[in-house]
């Protein structure tokens, strides 16, 4: 919800609110002591002891929270993923809520944080956004880690005959820095290694960060970091990190990050922060062993995965279920009045004057996501976030809609009310829950031809019309059957803003083609990743990032978070 001037700020509202010392929340979760470890007053890892203690607890219900095509009005899914949160909370369910961390990319660069809002928040949230714990820099330092060595292995002799021109693995910063994108290594004479070109990839966008969110134990992270491809040799055969034996090392570093963050909303529900894939590149889903250990830990999980459906659910349902053995109960869709306006065709700059054409207009692309989740087989509410924008006609227009479609909606208003605010939402998502059939059911089999499951996602999810490869891509897909990589599931790098992979085409555009120009093997990951359209793994700026309207005052609290 949009903030009006006599309403405090996201900050201001977490600056001021009461937390909890970390042990009252883990108590209220039934944690034993030496299953926590506090990281100062408000934050506290927790142990993987915890799920050989609860092996035999049933697993709670999991609802994913997804969106329709964000756009810059915002869509608030963070908000009313803590919002379902803390209303199931106040319905009497014990209930937590498992997030992504935030990337200092975009926290820096556009969003300006990206822990929800209002009075739907995960705390503390200035903490949060910035190092939190330090799993993201433990998570740069492995990856960077494994760039050394292999320069290193080049340096000494290079006894497994890597091809320096065919070195995949990037280095990674967990920023916005599009002067990285390509570099050279190694100059200044013998002493300094070997000259060759490279580049960087934000840490959130890199397969470490995908293998550490989908690792179930420790175990599995060290074979996972082992299956990593970094180059290919002489022969145009793959090196992977096993070859190189580093994977022990990595697995050091990643150790203590790995164990997933405990905190706290505004009305202290319990929430684990932990992992965060980009969804436009990866798979956008926090990871596997904080979703997992939530749902030992209450009798119903709220998460959310990145962007809209066609991504961050798409690839929750293909991807992190299938591996994870996660069936959700229900899906909440996201919607504002401003993102489907903007979908219809209206400026972001006219979004606060009433438009019931553009409104019409722009509800064919939710009504694309609710096929999707329909796809799927999986129940849904549709949540529209109200904003303090959004008239009373625009309103109606939206709720008959839904009504007239049969499709189940809430009016939600979390931002300003909190868990209260999501009530009804909460309510429907229970009965959805408890009386409709759940037939989920991935939309392709990994068994499948690499071009058929990724034609099943486009023109299912997207609605495209075909998939076309480029020659180079194509050339792939026949190295990667060889290879026995075609098995495994596809994971599309695609432009969030559209259904289609151009970032100008809103809406729900008809007739399209996605065009695959190349593919990226995360077989650490476990996963095949199409870059499409013009996705870049580096980011950058704009031109007044968030990071102008940020300061600390001198009481060392942070300002212009959000």
């Amino acid at each position: 919800m949009a903030v009006m001037a006599n309403q405090m700020t996201d900050l201001e509202i977490a600056q001021q609110t009461k937390l909890k010392r970390i042990r009252d929340i883990a108590e209220s979760l039934g944690l034993q002591e030496d299953e926590w470890e506090p990281y100062g007053h408000y934050k506290a890892k927790l142990s993987l002891n915890i799920m050989n203690r609860l092996s035999t607890k049933p697993d709670g219900k999991v609802i994913l929270v997804t969106s329709i095509n964000p756009t810059p009005a915002g869509e608030g899914k963070s908000t009313v993923t803590v919002g379902l949160g803390q209303a199931l909370q106040r319905l009497g369910k014990k209930a937590i809520v498992a997030m992504r961390e935030p990337s200092l990319g975009p926290t820096m660069g556009i969003k300006g944080g990206a822990t929800g809002g209002g009075y739907s928040q995960v705390l503390p949230m200035d903490e949060i956004n910035l190092h939190f714990t330090g799993d993201f820099h433990a998570i740069t330092t492995a990856n960077n880690a494994l760039a050394a060595f292999i320069d290193n292995h080049l340096h000494h002799g290079n006894g497994l005959r890597i091809d320096p021109r065919r070195i995949v693995w990037k280095r990674a910063v967990d920023l916005n820095d599009r002067a990285l994108r390509h570099v050279v290594v190694g100059l200044g004479g013998p002493a300094q290694g070997v000259p060759r070109e490279d580049g960087f990839d934000i840490t959130v966008a890199s397969e470490m960060m995908a293998v550490f969110c989908l690792a179930t134990d420790l175990h599995d992270l060290k074979q996972r970091l082992a299956r990593i491809v970094v180059a290919y040799n002489m022969d145009k055969q793959p090196v992977t990190v096993g070859d190189l034996g580093v994977e022990g090392a990595l697995t050091l570093l990643l150790k203590d990050a790995f164990k997933p963050n405990l905190v706290q909303t505004v009305e202290h529900t319990p929430a684990l922060v932990h992992g965060g894939p980009f969804a436009n590149i990866a798979h956008g889903c926090n990871s596997v062993i904080a979703t997992k250990m939530a749902q030992k830990l209450a009798d119903y999980v709220v998460t959310e995965a990145g962007f809209g459906a066609d991504l961050g659910a798409e690839k929750f349902l293909h991807i992190k279920s299938r591996l994870a053995h996660i069936r959700p109960e229900a899906v909440v869709i996201v919607a504002t009045i401003r993102a489907l306006k903007m979908h219809g065709g209206m400026a972001k700059d006219e979004l606060h004057t009433e438009n019931i054409a553009a409104l019409q207009a722009g509800l064919a692309n939710l009504q694309k996501h609710v096929e999707t989740i329909q796809a799927f087989g999986l129940p849904f509410v549709i949540a529209i976030n109200r904003f303090v924008t959004d008239t009373d006609r625009e309103i109606k227009t939206l709720i008959d809609f839904c009504d007239m479609q049969g499709y189940p909606v809430s009016l939600t208003e979390v931002w300003e009310k909190g868990g209260e605010g999501g009530i009804d939402l909460a309510e429907k998502v229970l009965h959805v829950i408890e009386n409709e059939t759940n037939h989920f059911a991935p939309l392709y089999d990994v068994n499948e031809p690499i071009p058929e499951k990724i034609r099943k996602i486009a023109r299912i999810v997207y609605g495209a019309k075909d998939v076309e490869f480029s020659a180079k891509a194509q050339q792939q897909i026949k190295q990667f059957a060889e290879f026995g990589w075609d098995k495994l599931p596809i994971c599309v790098a695609k432009t969030q803003y559209s259904l289609s992979d151009d970032p100008a085409k809103l809406g729900r555009p008809k007739d399209f083609t996605i065009t695959v120009r190349e593919w990226k093997p995360a077989i650490g990951a476990g996963f095949l990743v199409a870059l499409t359209g013009d996705v870049m793994t580096m980011p950058g700026l704009p031109k007044q990032p968030a990071a102008l309207r940020m300061d600390v005052d001198e009481n060392g609290n942070a300002v212009g978070l959000f």
